[in-house]
């Protein structure tokens, strides 16, 4: 496929428009406090339909990642912004302010860092329960090395969702997830259920680099043998030209056979869709 025909989105994959008043509103608070979202860095298709919904994935320790995975859009390349000692406050604070009673935490990957930022989640949650005692918080982590003792220290914070993406399938792990491998996000899940059974873990897939139905069908069920229950499956959506390019464009019926795979082999919460993205509508995904 050639870059112009892949700039030639299908229908299925033109974003809602939020309201602009809406999108503004969010995007104020946000700015004002010098904190960032994913929805922003990552150039997420969803973010006006949910900035319209006052919801937001909050991205902590800065908008510069220490990785460069092929497909995704977050800043890397330099080195990463010194940490900002008050973020958890601010961050607890904008939570306030939206009103949000689930809250969706992710970061960069932070390999500079002793402790890889698992530190900067639990004060991140403790600090937003200060205010809103039975606030819900999803976290979206990077694999942390697969070092036990920083998924225990997030784990232990008692997140009520522990989300981990593996991205894709195992064959193109190495070209598209430089700097991660395919064992290593398996186990960070399996941890987690075996330091809290009663975290729901969840991981997220994302077509279009050339994986097979076969291959994808193989990555759920080595997901759903170490006890994650919830999954999202979603279409790549090349940022630039100096990323991976789109190996194919899944259709609607496409992703309903995708969701319907992985409801068969056994997931409680499926979401597939062309648009789909690992915190899209996270609050109905993940709820017991």
């Amino acid at each position: 496929m050639s870059a112009k025909e892949e700039l030639r989105l299908p229908s299925w994959l033109r974003p809602q428009i939020g309201k602009a008043d809406e999108i503004s509103e969010v995007q104020q608070i946000i700015k004002q406090r010098g904190i960032h979202t994913i929805c922003e860095e990552g150039r997420c298709p969803n973010r006006a339909e949910c900035y319209s919904q006052k919801t937001a994935t909050f991205l902590l320790m800065g908008p510069t990642c220490t990785r460069a995975c092929g497909f995704c859009q977050v800043d890397k390349g330099h080195k990463p912004m010194r940490l900002d000692p008050d973020e958890a406050r601010k961050v607890a604070e904008a939570v306030n302010l939206l009103g949000l009673d689930y809250v969706v935490l992710t970061s960069v990957a932070r390999d500079d860092l002793a402790d890889q930022g698992a530190s900067c989640f639990v004060d991140t949650m403790q600090e937003i329960r200060r205010s809103r005692p039975n606030v819900k918080i999803e976290v979206l982590t990077p694999d942390f090395r697969g070092d036990r003792h920083c998924v225990e220290t997030v784990a232990l914070a008692a997140p009520v969702c522990y989300n981990h993406n593996i991205e894709t399938v195992r064959r193109l792990q190495g070209k598209v997830r430089r700097g991660a491998k395919y064992e290593r996000s398996l186990s960070v899940l399996a941890m987690v259920k075996e330091i809290d059974s009663r975290i729901i873990t969840k991981s997220g897939l994302m077509v279009g680099h050339g994986e097979t139905v076969e291959e994808l069908t193989e990555t759920m069920q080595d997901l759903y043998a170490i006890g994650c229950s919830s999954l999202t499956i979603g279409q790549y959506l090349r940022p630039s030209l100096d990323h991976l390019p789109v190996q194919k464009y899944w259709t609607p019926e496409e992703f309903d056979e995708l969701g319907a795979i992985a409801k068969q082999i056994g997931f409680a919460h499926v979401r597939s869709g062309a648009l789909v993205r690992s915190s899209y509508h996270a609050s109905h995904l993940s709820q017991k």
